[in-house]
């Protein structure tokens, strides 16, 4: 049978890739983009800089993917919320999603797109600006389905589905920073039922 001994075309890399993009996930999350360096990062991935940008491409391309995969794992709640079939249930899911995702054991407390390049310098600008457009698109998606819920009289004619959904952001927002110092998740769910007693907000 005879071998080259040569490595076959296309054998797997030396590492599991989506292990590698969860552990930089969490730097991410728990440093920020510009306070995560590429030691760091390469460290907690457990590769050499050149296997990582063979792999995931240069720091703001890892961050890109980073951002999808948090969205498709730990802030998955956010598409969930809004599958469910009424206003009220929509802000439920949200508000509890972004409880349970901000106090999760065994990954940092807060979250990734709320703190992840709040303040950032001309090298964080990128990530910043990437936070804020998807940031931005979930205020968007909110305020849709409550258009949705007001063109079908189950929200008060009038209703602004915008403001409404900046205020549901906020709330969010408002218990990711308060996760992120400390606070409890049975606190939070508190602060989370407060503002589903007063829904919709006058």
């Amino acid at each position: 049978m005879g071998s080259s001994g040569k490595a076959p075309i296309g054998r797997p890399r030396g590492f599991d890739e989506d292990e590698a993009l969860e552990r930089a996930m969490v730097v991410f999350w728990r440093q920020g983009y510009e306070g995560a360096s590429l030691t760091d990062l390469t460290d907690a991935m457990g590769i050499a800089r050149t296997s990582m940008y063979a792999a995931f491409g240069n720091k703001e391309e890892l961050f890109h993917k980073v951002l999808r995969r948090y969205a498709e794992g730990p802030a998955a709640y956010v598409g969930q919320a809004l599958e469910e079939p009424t206003a009220r249930e929509v802000v439920a899911t949200f508000l509890t999603g972004s409880v349970r995702a901000t106090t999760q054991p065994g990954f940092p407390h807060g979250c990734l797109a709320v703190q992840g390049a709040l303040a950032a310098g001309d090298l964080g600008r990128p990530a910043r600006d990437t936070l804020i457009a998807w940031r931005d698109e979930v205020c968007a998606r909110l305020r849709d389905r409550f258009q949705q819920a007001v063109d079908g009289g189950e929200l008060p004619t009038g209703t602004d589905p915008a403001v409404l959904a900046r205020y549901v952001m906020t709330v969010a927002h408002g218990i990711a920073v308060q996760a992120a110092g400390g606070a409890e998740r049975a606190e939070l769910e508190q602060v989370a039922d407060l503002a589903l007693r007063n829904w919709p907000p006058a």
